[in-house]
């Protein structure tokens, strides 16, 4: 059986055990403990020499980083697929740049936005948060943009998706609506939460859209 080495907070761990619970595979968790500091234990650290989660596991196959992972299984399983089939090229593209998109100008900036709400309000610099705030608020307006006419981000449900829902779901609690005023957002949203991968994910705390 596969191992999963993952922190059940962690928005790029969430991700692949949503392309795990969409292609039906069984694994074994083991905690790592990012606050406790495993990943900085010799152990894990054979198995991924950065210290980062997740880890995947696969007989006597090792991948971290997420997107590598979610290729891998992509590759191994490739049943129900999560990447346009293979013959579009453009579309195959696309779902990894919004993937990268995701990894790279989203997931990264709603965690510095968590970081500073984290904090006591008298020692929240409301400047960063302000900051905070519009990026993530322009990066829901071209969200809404791209997903005029269509169900998904590439059309079909892929990674392109999976990797914007840990850390949309959790902007309510940030005081961003990700759906005001965003109707193609809105509607994306309760496509994805629709989905039981989605509905059965651990880690973040879901709440239900207006309505349903």
């Amino acid at each position: 059986m596969m191992k999963l080495y993952d922190f059940l907070p962690c928005p790029f761990g969430q991700k692949v055990r949503i392309v795990l619970a969409e292609k039906g595979l069984s694994y074994e968790f083991v905690q790592i403990d990012l606050a406790a500091g495993d990943q900085r234990k010799p152990d894990f650290l054979r198995l991924n020499p950065f210290g980062r989660v997740p880890v995947l596991v696969d007989e006597d196959i090792t991948v971290y980083d997420s997107t590598i992972i979610a290729e891998y299984l992509e590759d191994e399983y490739p049943e129900p697929p999560l990447l346009p089939a293979i013959g579009s090229s453009a579309l195959r593209a696309r779902a990894r740049t919004w993937e990268d998109f995701a990894d790279t100008s989203f997931t990264p900036q709603v965690g510095q936005l968590m970081g500073e709400m984290a904090k006591p309000e008298s020692d929240r610099d409301a400047a960063r948060l302000q900051r905070y705030h519009r990026s993530i608020e322009q990066v829901l307006n071209f969200l809404n943009h791209e997903l005029q006419k269509q169900e998904f981000l590439a059309i079909q449900f892929s990674v392109a998706d999976i990797a914007f829902v840990p850390r949309v779901l959790v902007l309510r609690d940030l005081g961003i609506e990700p759906g005001h005023n965003r109707p193609s957002v809105e509607a994306w949203m309760r496509r994805l939460l629709d989905r039981p991968s989605i509905q059965s994910l651990e880690g973040v705390t879901i709440e239900p859209l207006a309505g349903i």
